[in-house]
């Protein structure tokens, strides 16, 4: 298991030197799914020792456009730390971001923990505590976003950083499926979507997380964020940029680059 270490130093250094690497797979084409959440917490876990904190975990690759283009009929997962959280409506930072891209989701908080597998959709409702609207920055330390889904698993799903609203809803108070999300940069629209985009419901995408990490002996905690999932299209994002999310009835959450 060597070089699962070894490619958890070399996303280590593209990250350190903000210089995107090579995918992964063009070195080795055959890595196991299995073996790219290996790279992924090598890293998640050397970061926690460095004293960051393990908050929530985000979901990625839930349009099912993308499972096609990638080839792949899942999501995947990665973790959140407390240091990639920023402020609503604060600054994130761009010198650490290498192609940072934006997208709008529903941050879910459980009230109590879940583990898989067979988690339901009602189990998954009933632990909910409430929603926030988000903002995530997605990023990618593979060269070009030119990657397959080993190299984005690897990569923490290629997460960046990630913003969440300051004013709760409950899911009595939400349509998950039908809410609408509507993506601003620097005051024009660049994104609209739906709940339906995050694998038809982002409910849908909660039960895979948490029957998912069930396969791997781990649970969600309770007062874990989850970003479910994109409910629309990613937008790249520069030094400069003032982005704002809203969604359906929730308050406006933004960020700024």
């Amino acid at each position: 298991m060597a070089f699962v270490h070894e490619l958890a130093a070399r996303l280590q250094t593209a990250q350190a030197s903000c210089t995107a690497c090579d995918a992964l797979t063009s070195d080795y084409p055959d890595i196991a799914v299995e073996d790219a959440y290996a790279v992924q917490k090598i890293n998640l876990d050397r970061r926690i020792s460095e004293g960051g904190r393990l908050v929530g975990r985000k979901i990625g690759l839930t349009s099912f456009a993308v499972q096609e283009w990638l080839g792949v009929s899942e999501p995947d997962f990665g973790g959140l730390l407390n240091t990639m959280a920023v402020p609503n409506g604060g600054l994130a930072p761009t010198d650490q971001l290498l192609q940072p891209r934006v997208e709008g989701e529903l941050a879910f908080v459980l009230k109590k923990s879940l583990s898989g597998p067979g988690i339901t959709a009602a189990e998954v409702i009933a632990a909910t505590d409430f929603l926030l609207p988000a903002i995530e920055i997605i990023d990618s330390r593979i060269k070009e976003w030119k990657f397959k889904i080993q190299d984005t698993i690897a990569d923490n799903a290629s997460s960046g950083a990630f913003v969440v609203g300051s004013k709760p809803m409950t899911l009595s108070e939400i349509n998950t499926c039908t809410i609408g999300l509507t993506l601003r940069k620097n005051g024009e629209v660049v994104s609209t979507g739906a709940g339906a985009a995050c694998l038809g419901d982002p409910v849908n995408a909660v039960v895979w997380l948490v029957n998912k990490l069930g396969e791997l002996e781990t649970e969600v905690e309770a007062g874990q964020v989850i970003l479910s999932g994109a409910l629309g299209p990613v937008s790249p994002v520069v030094a400069g940029d003032y982005v704002t999310a809203q969604i359906g009835r929730m308050a406006e959450v933004s960020v700024r680059f």
